[in-house]
C-alpha cells in the first residue's frame, strides 16, 4: 500500500556533517572530500537502485560528476557552520516498478527544484524489503548565468521615513540580510509536501492504480483516526521477519483502538438516526419497559429469562441516566458522542507524545552509546581518523544525528533527562489502560441504549398491528 512520507533536513558543517560524505553514502561511491582530505567509501553498500544528477541549463556540465559537484559546494562554503545542502527523503509507492519510481522522482525533482535553479543529486534505494525510498540532495546556493556560484544573500539597508539610511552608533548603516533566492521560505515545505502527494497520485492514476496518498494529517483530512508511529528501517525489517518490536506492538494497539472507536462512532450514529426517525410518534419509555416485561410472544422459559434480563438492563439504564422521554434519550446519546470525541482527542494527543518520547529516548540512548567512539574519532588525525571512520561510520553518523537531535530538543537543559522521558512514557502506558477501560464502559452504555432501541421498535410494531386491527374492525 502506498504511504506518504517526506522529510526535509539541512546538511550543515556546523553540525559535523559533510556534503561529500552524505553524497558518497547515499550513492554507494568512494569520494574524497577536498575540504578536509577525508575519503568516504561506501562501494559495498547494497540496495542502490538508481543514482542521477540533474542540473539547471546554465550549470557547468562537469557538475554531472558527483565528486566534482559536492567538492565545489564544499569549496565555496567558507564558514565552519555553513549550510551545505538540503536533503529531501521520499517514500516511494510499492505499487510502482523501479523504473516507474525513477520516472516519478525525475519529474517531481525537475519541476520543483531543478527548474528553480537548484542542482539535484538523486539516489533511489530499494532493498526489495517493501521500503523503497529516494534521497534528494539539493544545492542551497544559486548558480549565476556564467556558471559561477552566486551569493546566498545580500545586504539590504533599512531606510527611515524620509527614505534615508539609518546610522547606528557604530557609524555603520542599519541593514538586514535578504536571501538571494526564496528556497528557504518556510512556505516551500508545505508546497513541496503537497506537490509530492499530487505527483504520486497523478502517476498512480496514469498506471490505472487506485491507491492514493495525502500529505495532510488525519486531523486536517477530517479523519477521526489515531495516527500510527513510524517504524523505521530496523523495526520494519524485524516485523517483516515476524519479530515483534516496541513500535510494532504500539501500532497494533493503535489499530485495535481505531477499530473500537470506529465501532463506537457507528453505533452512536445509528442511535442518533433512530431518535430522529421516531421522535414524531415515539412510545414512552415506560411502554418500552412494559412491552419487554409483558411480551405476549414468549414461548419458552429461556425466552422469558432473556426478556427479564432485557427489561432489567432497560430499567437500570433509565434510572442511571434519569431518562423519561425520547428527548432525554437524545441528550444521553449526545453525551455518548461527547465522551467518544474526548476519548479520541486524548488518544491522538497521547499517540503524538508517545512518538515524541520514543524518539527522544532512542536518540538519547544512541548519543550515550556512541559518545566514546565519537570522542576517539575526534582525537585522531589524517589517515588514522579516516581508517577509524571507515570502521565505525555507522556509530559516528548515529552519534552525529543524535547530537543534533538532542541539542535541538534539550530546550536549554544541560543534562539529558532520559529518566524523566522514560518515566513519562510509562505514565502514558498507564493512562492508556484507563482510556481502554473508559472505552469498554462506553461500549456497555451504548449496548444498553441499543436494547431500548430494539425493544421500542418491537413495541411500536405491536402498537401498529393493534391500530391496523382496530381499523379493520371499524370497517
Amino acid at each position: 500500500m502506498a504511504i506518504y512520507h517526506l522529510s526535509i533536513k539541512i546538511i550543515s558543517r556546523g553540525k559535523g556533517k559533510s556534503a561529500v560524505a552524505a553524497a558518497a553514502y547515499r550513492s554507494g561511491e568512494k569520494i574524497t572530500n577536498e575540504y578536509d582530505g577525508l575519503t568516504h567509501e561506501y562501494t559495498r553498500k547494497g540496495g542502490i537502485a538508481h543514482t542521477e544528477i540533474l542540473l539547471p541549463d546554465h550549470a557547468p556540465r562537469e557538475y554531472l560528476d558527483r565528486s566534482t559537484l559536492w567538492n565545489a559546494v564544499e569549496r565555496i562554503e567558507k564558514n565552519k557552520n555553513s549550510q551545505l545542502a538540503r536533503e529531501i527523503e521520499l517514500a516511494l509507492p510499492v505499487e510502482l516498478s523501479v523504473g516507474q519510481n525513477i520516472s516519478l522522482v525525475y519529474e517531481y525533482v525537475k519541476q520543483h527544484f531543478v527548474d528553480k535553479g537548484m542542482c539535484a543529486d538523486i539516489c533511489i534505494h530499494d532493498k526489495k524489503d517493501g521500503n523503497p525510498h529516494a534521497h534528494i540532495m539539493l544545492t542551497m546556493r544559486p548558480i549565476e548565468q556564467d556558471g559561477s556560484w552566486g551569493a546566498k544573500s545580500k545586504k539590504e539597508y533599512i531606510l527611515d521615513e524620509s527614505g534615508e539610511r539609518i546610522t547606528l552608533k557604530s557609524g555603520e548603516y542599519k541593514s538586514r540580510k535578504v536571501d538571494a533566492v526564496d528556497w528557504n521560505n518556510q512556505d516551500n515545505a508545505e508546497m513541496w509536501r503537497a506537490a509530492w502527494a499530487d505527483s504520486v497520485n497523478e502517476f498512480l492514476e496514469r498506471q490505472d492504480i487506485s491507491e492514493r496518498i495525502d500529505h495532510r494529517s488525519y486531523e486536517r483530512q477530517g479523519i477521526e483516526q489515531i495516527p500510527t508511529v513510524h517504524l523505521g528501517v530496523a523495526a520494519f525489517q524485524m516485523e517483516k521477519r515476524g519479530i515483534a518490536t516496541e513500535h510494532g506492538n504500539k501500532n497494533r494497539e493503535i489499530d485495535e483502538l481505531n477499530k473500537q472507536l470506529r465501532q463506537i462512532k457507528a453505533r452512536i450514529r445509528k442511535l442518533e438516526d433512530w431518535v430522529k426517525e421516531e421522535r414524531a410518534a415515539p412510545p414512552t419509555l415506560w411502554e418500552v419497559f412494559s412491552g419487554i416485561a409483558n411480551n405476549p410472544e414468549r414461548r419458552t422459559q429461556k425466552q422469558q429469562i432473556a426478556d427479564i434480563k432485557l427489561a432489567s438492563q432497560t430499567l437500570t439504564f433509565i434510572q442511571t441516566y434519569n431518562i423519561e422521554t425520547l428527548a432525554d434519550m437524545a441528550a444521553a446519546i449526545q453525551n455518548f458522542r461527547a465522551k467518544h470525541n474526548e476519548m479520541h482527542n486524548t488518544l491522538v494527543s497521547m499517540s503524538r507524545r508517545y512518538h515524541t518520547l520514543t524518539e527522544h529516548i532512542a536518540q538519547a540512548e544512541n548519543y550515550i552509546k556512541n559518545t566514546a567512539i565519537y570522542k576517539q574519532y575526534a582525537k585522531l588525525k589524517g589517515d588514522k581518523q579516516d581508517a577509524y571512520y571507515n570502521r565505525h561510520s555507522a556509530e559516528i553518523l548515529a552519534f552525529s544525528k543524535a547530537h543534533e537531535y538532542i541539542t535541538r530538543h534539550l530546550n536549554g537543559r544541560g543534562k539529558i533527562p532520559l529518566d524523566d522521558w522514560k518515566h513519562e512514557l510509562a505514565g502514558l502506558a498507564a493512562q492508556r489502560e484507563g482510556l481502554l477501560a473508559e472505552s469498554d464502559k462506553l461500549t456497555a452504555e451504548l449496548r444498553s441504549a441499543e436494547v431500548i432501541k430494539r425493544n421500542a421498535e418491537k413495541v411500536m410494531g405491536a402498537n401498529a398491528q393493534k391500530r391496523d386491527r382496530a381499523q379493520d374492525l371499524e370497517l
